[in-house]
């Protein structure tokens, strides 16, 4: 083995160094002094120096900023102190390791092995400092190997061999002892489940095997199955049988709209789009992985809803992504941090770089999101990641017939994500780390690239018949919700291993990335096969789909599992679960007092929630594929925060699609229904500002809920879940996909944290002519400032409100009637030209949206509140800041002001202020200055905020 270190010339900047120095302050490590950094690399194989020598030349060292030296490891003295070494674990995906190992081939350079990693050199620490700062900020215990004191890699990787045993599991007759096992294996079912697999087994004369056992449970999981919302629901004596029918599924079947094309059936939903494409869109979570390994859980979760893009129909081609999180506070004390937590400040920069990284790799633009603050996240933070695709109208539809053949293809299965499924579908604790580590997976972009590429030339080729990703549960969900109505027959042996000595039951259970499975008629196999060969894509023919109805899994002949395919998808039992709901105690307002106005809106333009994330946004690319047209910063300075993006998909066309998304979780802790439909209302409210038609968007919802077997939790679902349904009838809004994640919640031994219920809406609509749209910064000095929409009382939840340690009563509530018609003007009067910028409001209310718009823009605003639609009975607290719903702040040119009022006319709307050519925000009552400041000032705060904490100039 030859050992080779790379490090940067003494001229070269090294911006690790950098980093790591400044993060040594969040350990109170600052009199530590980071010396440098190098990359490490073991090679393995019979090559001897001159090979190695010209691998490090031509593939691993900057000859012009790198230095290098290369070593043979036997007779290297690893030790050093002040050094600690970090990589991967055996067995966990290493990107790099894939890479170099086919460039090698590329070379002739016979390299059979490698590992990679980092040495990081400190000045001033100890023992102790080292083994802290490797695992609080160098690597993650989870899948890193840390060794401080030691300069260069270990040898090692998963070796060993596997003698095949066929395993059966002995079901308990005591129920007790039956739970035991589900909860001991990490099956994750509750009693009843049990009770129906032993009888449906004993009815067969036979024990389940471990597989047999293990399939049951991913497939009827929360994750897979969404148990929770197909119950029986008991809610305070009402009678409830399936909520997710009864309201999100019964509003798209009420609403029957015709751009619909598949919904709630196939990977992601689709919408009609133009003569020869549809789009297909998804949004996934990736919590529980990303809790415990924030990186691989982000970079994974954005990879598996590329998967389901591909997955859907027979295969769309993804165009954007988008992505949301929900993490605590950022500036959060180290010690105050529960028990097994990682701090928010480092989970929220390892999603953004896994998302970063994967998206970026992939080729694909990643266009829109959000991030929200909220302590109760900390040991549960939320990752959703989206995905939409363009996919030919004839493409839209699949099927599995018998005789199919069964074909893998991308990348090879090893450890990683077993019990992934069940492990999501259940709560996290202080030992989750250790316990569950295994569940967590790391990706590889560049082979999804390669997988993305193959099929989608399979695809126009017709290669295939059905296609799904290889996701949650592995070779076990995939093969069996794809030969549902047919039987499959699997041999597990055939599958490509990334090292050996894996079981047939890991084989089987494995959640290895970048995998697709599909059915292939027989005629095409070997020009699928070639397909993938000329574009070294691995593949693997596992077997056929049958047509008895079966479920039958061999390894090396020797039968492992026979399921029937009816008991797999149809033999859940279907409990009834106890809801109820109480409204909190109450917090009136009669004693309230607010801070001066123009203080309050600068302590929201610097609060995390609402200031600029233009340093997640700057981390990706958004104009790769030349399709954004609308970005996600957007004004003078290129650091407006846009309400929604905007993209034309198919090159040489004006038309496009808005993406935008809605997210309230402080007024469900007041009303869940109000909050659900106020995440309905910010998403169409983000896609009409910048030009999509509200009569032509779709939504998707995402729930991530606490433990809904607790009544309380259970009952603010169901509440949710109705105002889902109402919103969408008011808004004539369809849902054409979603996904809900359960058991959001962190034991430690002080009690159990509970996220706030969060609902996440996406909204997929529509653009005509992109050349029309519009963005949030003010234009040109002279034009008018309209206020779009009524404004009410309703603090309640809001962030202003929250600054002063309040909660209120009265949250914010769609106005059925006049919501839709509201939002159809607003887009009329964009289509015709007169907006020359369009502001939703949203957090901070008006005051926060002027602010925006005027600083963005870099001209000033004055504002006379008694304009404001229904300041006539308001104080001066909730008319600028309140957070009511279906609200705009328009700039319009003062000789379209006419033909502006008149498209208005019937809704609420007036002129409230003017733009000004001055540095000014200004916003007056009557002979009263409530705001007079400078934009610059309020630039500066709204643009530093969130990267100053992130970056560790501001700490607590």
């Amino acid at each position: 083995m030859w050992h080779l270190e790379v490090r940067h010339r003494e001229a070269a900047e090294d911006s690790l160094v950098r980093r790591v120095q400044r993060d040594l302050a969040w350990l109170d490590l600052a009199d530590v002094t980071v010396v440098e950094t190098a990359r490490l690399y073991l090679l393995d194989g019979p090559l001897d120096r001159d090979q190695a020598a010209r691998l490090a030349e031509d593939l691993l060292v900057d000859g012009v900023l790198q230095s290098s030296r290369l070593e043979a490891r036997d007779a290297l003295d690893a030790r050093e102190d002040g050094a600690v070494t970090v990589a991967r674990k055996p067995g966990v995906m290493d990107p790099v390791e894939e890479s170099v190992l086919r460039a090698a081939r590329r070379l002739e350079i016979p390299l059979t092995g490698l590992r990679s990693g980092w040495c990081y050199r400190f000045r001033g620490a100890d023992a102790a400092a080292l083994a802290r700062i490797g695992e609080k900020l160098l690597a993650n215990p989870v899948v890193d190997e840390i060794h401080p004191g030691e300069r260069a890699l270990r040898p090692g990787g998963p070796t060993g061999t596997y003698a095949f045993e066929r395993v059966e599991v002995e079901l308990p007759a005591d129920d007790d002892a039956l739970l035991e096992l589900s909860r001991r294996q990490g099956l994750s079912l509750d009693l009843v489940e049990m009770q129906a697999i032993r009888a449906h087994f004993a009815e067969l004369g036979r024990h389940p095997t471990d597989i047999e056992l293990e399939t049951l449970a991913q497939t009827w999981s929360e994750h897979c199955k969404h148990k929770t919302f197909s119950a029986i629901i008991d809610f305070d004596g009402e009678r409830i049988d399936n909520l997710l029918k009864s309201t999100v599924f019964r509003a798209t079947r009420e609403l029957d709209r015709d751009f619909c094309v598949s919904v709630f059936v196939d990977n992601a939903g689709i919408i009609r789009f133009d003569d020869d494409h549809n789009l297909c869109i998804k949004v996934e979570t990736h919590n529980h992985p990303s809790a415990i390994e924030p990186y691989g859980g982000a970079g994974t979760g954005l990879g598996g809803v590329i998967r389901d893009i591909l997955g859907t129909g027979l295969g769309g081609k993804p165009v954007a992504n988008t992505d949301v999180f929900c993490v605590g506070h950022p500036d959060a004390r180290e010690e105050d941090l529960p028990a097994g937590t990682i701090h928010p400040a480092r989970v929220l920069r390892g999603v953004v770089e896994g998302v970063r990284d994967y998206g970026n790799r992939m080729g694909i633009p990643t266009v829109g999101g959000a991030v929200f603050f909220d302590e109760r996240y900390t040991g549960n933070p939320l990752v959703y990641a989206g995905t939409i695709g363009l996919i030919p109208r004839d493409r839209c539809e699949k099927v599995t017939k018998p005789g199919d053949r069964i074909v893998a293809l991308g990348g090879a299965t090893g450890r990683d994500g077993i019990h992934g499924a069940t492990f999501s579908s259940r709560e996290l604790h202080e030992e989750s780390e250790s316990v569950d580590g295994g569940a967590v997976q790391i990706g590889n972009a560049i082979t999804e690239k390669r997988v993305m590429d193959v099929l989608l030339a399979a695809r126009d080729r017709g290669l295939y018949r059905n296609v799904t990703d290889c996701g949650a549960g592995g070779f076990s969900s995939a093969i069996g919700e794809m030969g549902e109505t047919t039987g499959a027959r699997v041999e597990l042996s055939e599958a490509p291993l990334k090292y050996p000595g894996l079981s047939y039951r890991e084989i089987w259970l494995s959640e290895a990335q970048e995998r697709m499975v599909l059915a292939v008629p027989p005629e095409h196999l070997d020009e699928l096969l070639a397909l993938c060969a000329s574009e070294d894509v691995a593949t693997c023919v596992l077997g056929e789909f049958t047509g008895n109805g079966m479920l039958e899994i061999a390894y090396r002949g020797e039968s492992v599992a026979e399921v029937s395919m009816e008991f797999l998808h149809d033999g859940l039992p279907r409990p009834v679960r106890r809801a109820t709901w109480s409204a909190p105690a109450p917090d009136p307002l009669d004693d309230f007092e607010p801070r001066a106005a123009d203080a309050v809106l600068r302590e929201l333009l610097a609060h995390p929630n609402v200031a600029s994330k233009e340093w997640v946004i700057r981390q990706y690319d958004h104009e790769v594929q030349s399709t954004s047209c609308v970005k996600p910063l957007v004004g003078v300075h290129g650091d407006g925060p846009s309400d929604g993006a905007v993209l034309a998909p198919v090159l040489g066309s004006t038309k496009g699609f808005a993406v935008g998304s809605g997210l309230a979780p402080h007024y469900g802790d007041v009303d869940p229904y109000h909050m659900a439909m106020a995440a309905i209302d910010e998403a169409l409210r983000n896609v009409v500002a910048v030009g999509g038609d509200p009569d032509r968007t779709a939504i998707l919802d995402n729930f991530s809920w606490g433990n809904t077997a607790k009544p309380d939790r259970l009952g603010a679902l169901v509440l949710a879940s109705r105002g889902c349904h109402d919103a969408a009838l008011a808004l004539r809004t369809p849902f054409v996909s979603g996904k809900d994640s359960l058991n959001n919640e962190y034991a430690t031994a002080a009690g159990t944290i509970c996220i706030p219920h969060t609902l996440l809406v996406t909204a997929l609509s529509i653009v005509d002519d992109v050349t029309g749209s519009v963005t949030m910064d003010l234009k040109e000095a002279g034009n008018l400032l309209y206020l779009v929409g009524l404004t009410r009382d309703e603090l309640g939840g809001s962030l202003a409100l929250r600054l002063h340690g309040r909660r209120g009563d009265t949250v914010p509530k769609m106005d059925t009637a006049t919501a839709r018609p509201t939002l159809l003007a607003v887009h009329a009067a964009i289509r015709a030209g007169h907006l020359r910028a369009c502001h939703d409001l949203s957090e901070g209310g008006l005051a926060v949206a002027a602010a925006e718009s005027a600083f963005s823009g870099g001209l000033g605003a004055e504002i006379d509140l008694d304009r404001v639609p229904g300041a006539e009975s308001l104080a001066d607290f909730p008319v600028l800041f309140s957070e009511s719903l279906t609200r705009f702040l328009c700039e319009v040119p003062r000789e379209r002001a006419a033909a502006f009022e008149s498209a208005l006319a019937g809704m609420p709307c007036a002129a409230i202020g003017t733009v000004t050519d001055g540095d000014r925000l200004v916003v007056r009552r009557g002979d009263r200055v409530l705001i007079d400041a400078e934009l610059e000032e309020l630039h500066r705060l709204h643009s530093g905020g969130l990267g100053r904490i992130l970056e560790g100039a501001d700490r607590v």
